[in-house]
């Protein structure tokens, strides 16, 4: 695919590389759902010392 021709020019030594299939509806049973990738930022995040991202959305105020 597209994405993963131009994952090879990625430098892994400064970027790290999570890969799983597109969580189109099609095909997210098919290895998205289940892949951590959201886990596995943020551990990679805490062993460098950086703080973890809160990946909990931040929703608009309900107006009355």
């Amino acid at each position: 695919s597209h994405a993963q021709k131009k994952g090879a020019i990625i430098d892994k030594q400064r970027h790290h590389v999570l890969k799983a299939p597109h969580p189109s509806p099609l095909s997210a049973h098919r290895g998205f759902f289940g892949c951590n990738h959201f886990v596995l930022a943020n551990q990679w995040l805490e062993q460098r010392g950086e703080t973890p991202i809160d990946w909990m959305p931040v929703l608009p105020a309900e107006s009355e």
